[in-house]
């Protein structure tokens, strides 16, 4: 059984993709074409790591770098080291699970905190862990597991490899990863703008959109291009209380209000199951105050099937991209 990456669910996601596809919320500047990097294939007997994009080696330069509010000090290497990244803020959480800390090298099996950080905050590329309930964590590995969650853009490694993690680990290791990070609050990290132009950007292969220093801005048009407020801080020293800023089009905030609190006609209200503030009810998750990057790609993947929920897919039926980035946009801006 082939689990992710398969050939076939490349070529399917090529062939349905559209004009309204939402490469920004992928993580990429330009739509998916015959010379797009792929993600690589991820047979269902590789090491987790095999399902990313090969490393791009960085001799390491020996200069400690620092954050604001620490006095730990790391090498760029040492904060991306695959099995046992920088801590910055020890204080910010509670003792980590051996795999979330350090993950199991001789499986090739990546840490929870290199791309979720110890403090389960994430960034706009994967994410956002922290305070979810501790069932809806657990079910969300399984669905990783069992090919239920997958990414709708064949270019998304990153989403291989978390299917690949998810079915190494053992069910006392999923319980312990959902309990450690159930147990901290998520804290806003966005700031939404509305806007008419936004900085230009470059991507990195993992998704992460970073502003192009010193270039004029760039027509918005019908997408969300969202960066981290200190692009430095966030790239290379993986600063796990980096925030980030959202430009929205203009009335995405208005827009997307109607739509999350009556369904505008095309669908039921978002409170109906997330709450009246959409910060969750019992083992329903929130969805206020995420990045406006993840939420769009888990409505789309829901809507192109990709992931796997007989709860929402009949509710993203009618939506359209431009209904789901209204949506997207005014979820980033709630406080969570």
């Amino acid at each position: 059984m082939c689990l992710v990456g398969c050939g076939l669910f490349g070529v399917r996601a090529l062939a349905q993709q559209g004009p309204d596809w939402p490469d920004w919320a992928y993580g990429f500047t330009e739509p998916l074409s015959g010379d797009s990097l792929v993600a690589p294939p991820c047979p269902d007997r590789s090491r987790a790591i095999d399902c990313a994009y090969p490393p791009v080696e960085v001799p390491d330069d020996g200069i400690k770098l620092t954050l604001p509010g620490t006095d730990r000090t790391f090498t760029r290497n040492e904060a991306w080291f695959n099995y046992g990244p920088a801590d910055w803020y020890p204080q910010d959480h509670p003792p980590m699970p051996a795999v979330v800390a350090n993950g199991r090298q001789e499986d090739g099996l990546r840490p929870c905190a290199l791309c979720h950080f110890p403090n389960g905050q994430g960034k706009s590329e994967n994410g956002h862990v922290a305070g979810l309930p501790v069932a809806y964590f657990v079910q969300q590995l399984q669905a990783f597991e069992d090919g239920l969650r997958r990414s709708a853009d064949p270019r998304k490694a990153n989403t291989n490899e978390m299917a690949m993690i998810a079915a190494a680990l053992s069910a006392e290791e999923k319980q312990a990863i959902a309990e450690y990070y159930g147990s901290m609050p998520y804290r806003q990290m966005v700031r939404v703008v509305e806007t008419d132009e936004a900085p230009q950007v470059r991507s990195s292969r993992n998704g992460l959109m970073l502003p192009l220093e010193d270039l004029p801005p760039v027509p918005l048009g019908m997408r969300i291009v969202e960066v981290p407020e200190h692009p430095e801080h966030t790239e290379i020293q993986r600063d796990p209380r980096g925030k980030f800023v959202a430009y929205v089009p203009r009335g995405s905030l208005a827009a997307g209000e109607e739509l999350v609190i009556t369904g505008g006609g095309k669908t039921v209200q978002c409170g109906i199951c997330h709450g009246p503030d959409q910060r969750g009810v019992g083992d329903i998750p929130s969805i206020a105050g995420r990045t406006a990057s993840y939420t769009l790609r888990q409505l789309w993947d829901v809507k192109q099937g990709s992931r796997v929920s007989p709860i929402m897919a009949p509710i993203v039926t009618n939506l359209t991209a431009e209904d789901m980035l209204y949506i997207s946009a005014y979820l980033a801006s709630l406080a969570p």
